[in-house]
């Protein structure tokens, strides 16, 4: 019930005002001059008044409103750390205990995980109050109460915009004792170049610690380990070499302290791309044909490329008396090439080369030697591979995987891909490729060889090997066994995939990491890790993932294409997950990137204080016990030592509304009346 009194004037409120100061002042005048009947004088008038007011009394039928707390659950991954998960529980427990014994309070509860997508960035315990706000009228908010470790990332930046119209308070389950070591990344190159170093910048933290030098463990690779001493607290300056292009994966650990929290955050990842500056290639064309314009021009479409061209018009050794000076256009630098400079290039093209004395054979030999430490041939033949002068018959024959038969076989065919090729990324789903009938047009000349090493990837006439792609001891080799490729890039019966195809041959040849043949890797899909395992072999062994918390676990791979495998891991936490099948590793960023959830482990109170001082609530550590929950009327102070308080909003929902008018009755009329007669009673008198 809810009584009230009402007023609905007759007249304006202007008017009803005006009258009674009229009226007050003339009695005052009549009190002045002594005058009989003042008082009665003054009842009369407050009973006009009174009536011209019109009022009336309400009577309001409510039903009361509870209160609404929100309790916000930290169910983070730095949660699980020691005994903040049983101290969680036991505190959601007594808080739901609590807010029963208030009465008139209801509890909603909500709670919040760290990164589990690629959008979440640590523990977003804001992000959670603010979506259980929303379905809150502010008039019922009494206050929230955080169950957290202290660890929030998304606390806001300008505090006096933080629309939370009640106390925020924050029980915080970890200690104060708690001691951590962690190795923070301070400056880091997402790029580098291939060959070159890059500076890495990191310093190790000490929560609670002896803060005395420690070795510091730096993984470059398998068998690439480093032993740094530093001092906590110091910044460390390390040169880290980029070996490769891809992912270059560094690591840097140290060892746990006693009594350490947790050892999660004693080892930091990074990855440094390695991007080629400018690759350096170097075509040498044995004749003029037709197919060496387009090579050409592929290779300075490439914005990326330097180019070295030499085509041989015409063998110095042949004889017709023209002098030496004037049988090139410039002077061919062959030592300068193939002896001082030739590890410089990263590819060397032989494009229908025979063997001539413009390349003895000692600069053969530099070449093979130049394959064996890590360099890069692509043979384009056609009959000149099949002659006596052919490259078979010079050094270059030890790294050479198909060797050639003496024979050139000749008639139209489609070059198809081998069950190798469709398995190999330079080929596999090639424009044109699909179906059992390739759509680009046909070649008609074919080297007929022998494969001796690597995998024939494409055939021609007679299942014949076309393309060859082999790997000799660091380096790399392809064989190109036609010369007829121009009649794809000249739109021959349709033409083909030809600008395509040598792209790719040349990228794999150069090691670009998205065309290797054995690869590992993971990508986020949504909430999953999506690991996909590229391999030419016939089945893919399981993957061990190992978590950012250090958990394994095992994932199957199926073959979802020719020469492709893939898994999928469910993203239990944030941060790199490290890859493995026993040949390749990998790493993979899932949930946060830069795992800010498990970069900082310790519990603390100062990042929720600012917020809970602004709202008038408090931080209170759970390991002096759980504070006592008291209902607080609104402006009154919400916090104190072992105590929290909600607000008391006393909302109500009317349910029914009754007027009963004062001077609308028989009775109010009688007393307004009563009073004028009085008045004129006494004045009689």
């Amino acid at each position: 019930m809810g009584w009230s009194v009402n007023f609905a004037p007759i007249l304006p409120w202007a008017v009803v005002i005006g009258f009674a100061i009229a009226g007050v002042l003339l009695v005052a005048v009549m009190a002045y001059a002594r005058t009989r009947g003042v008082v009665l004088r003054l009842a009369a008038l407050a009973l006009l008044v009174a009536a011209l007011a019109n009022p009336s009394i309400r009577n309001e039928e409510r039903e009361e409103l509870t209160d609404i707390a929100v309790a916000v659950i930290d169910r983070s991954l730095s949660q699980e750390n020691g005994e903040r998960t049983a101290r969680t529980a036991e505190a959601e427990s007594a808080l739901n205990a609590a807010i029963a014994r208030l009465g008139n309070t209801e509890l909603r509860t909500v709670e919040v995980r760290s990164g589990i997508s690629a959008e979440d960035d640590g523990t977003r315990g804001f992000e959670a109050l603010n979506r259980a706000l929303a379905d809150i009228p502010p008039e019922r908010f009494a206050g929230a109460v955080m169950i957290t470790d202290g660890q929030i990332h998304d606390v806001p930046e300008d505090l006096a915009q933080l629309a939370i119209g009640g106390p925020l308070h924050g029980l915080i389950t970890g200690s104060k004792r708690e001691r951590d070591r962690k190795v923070v990344i301070d400056r880091a190159p997402r790029f580098g170049i291939v060959g070159k170093e890059q500076t890495l910048t990191f310093h190790v933290e000490e929560t609670n610690g002896p803060n005395l030098p420690v070795d510091v463990t730096i993984s470059l690779g398998k068998d690439d380990v480093r032993i740094v001493t530093v001092t906590p607290g110091v910044e460390t300056e390390v040169t880290i070499p980029v070996d490769h292009g891809g992912q270059n994966i560094v690591e840097i650990g140290v060892p746990p302290l006693e009594g350490e929290i947790s050892a999660q955050n004693n080892r930091a990842v990074t990855v440094i791309e390695g991007v080629r500056d400018r690759l350096r290639v170097l075509l040498v064309s044995g004749e003029p044909h037709a197919g060496e314009r387009t090579w050409r021009n592929l290779l300075k479409a490439d914005a990326s490329v330097d180019l070295v061209h030499f085509t041989i018009l015409r063998p110095p050794e042949k004889q017709d008396g023209t002098p030496t000076k004037e049988l090139a256009l410039i002077a061919f630098p062959t030592r300068e090439l193939f002896v001082e400079k030739l590890d410089e290039f990263d590819l060397v093209i032989f494009d229908r080369y025979r063997r001539q004395t413009v390349l003895p054979s000692v600069y053969m030999s530099n070449i093979a030697r130049y394959v064996e430490d890590g360099g890069a041939v692509l043979i384009a033949s056609g009959p000149d591979l099949a002659s006596e002068d052919g490259l078979y018959y010079t050094p270059l024959s030890d790294i050479i995987a198909a060797a050639p038969t003496g024979e050139v076989l000749e008639g139209g065919f489609k070059p198809m891909l081998t069950d190798a090729g469709k398995k190999h990324p330079v080929t596999s789903d090639l424009p044109g490729s699909a179906g059992d009938t390739p759509s680009w047009g046909r070649w008609f000349r074919l080297v007929d060889t022998t494969t001796i090493t690597g995998d024939t990837v494409m055939s021609g006439l007679g299942e014949k090997p076309l393309l060859v792609l082999s790997r000799t001891g660091k380096g790399r080799v392809a064989q190109m066994l036609s010369d007829q490729g121009w009649l794809w890039a000249r739109g021959f019966e349709g033409g083909g995939p030809q600008t395509e195809l040598l792209r790719r041959m040349a990228h794999w040849l150069m090691k670009e990491p998205d065309l290797e043949e054995e690869a590992l890797q993971g990508t986020q899909a949504g909430n999953n890790l999506v690991i996909e395992r590229r391999t030419m072999a016939d089945k893919a062994e399981p993957v061990t993932a190992t978590l950012p918390s250090g958990k394994t676990a095992t994932v199957a791979l199926n073959e979802v294409s020719p020469g492709r495998w893939q898994g999928t891991l469910p993203i239990a936490e944030a941060g790199l997950h490290r890859l493995s099948d026993g040949t390749l590793d990998a790493v993979a960023a899932a949930g946060s990137a830069d795992a800010r959830e498990m970069s900082s482990l310790v519990a603390t109170a100062s990042v929720l204080a600012p917020v809970a001082a602004a709202t008038g609530g408090s931080v209170q550590w759970l390991e002096d016990g759980f504070p006592q929950l008291v209902k607080v009327q609104p402006g009154r102070q919400m916090a104190g030592s072992g105590w929290l308080g909600l607000k008391a909003n006393g909302a109500h929902r009317v349910l029914a509304v009754s007027d009963i008018p004062l001077f609308a009755t028989l009775l109010a009329l009688g007393a307004l009346l009563l009073g004028f007669c009085a008045m004129w009673y006494r004045e009689g008198r």
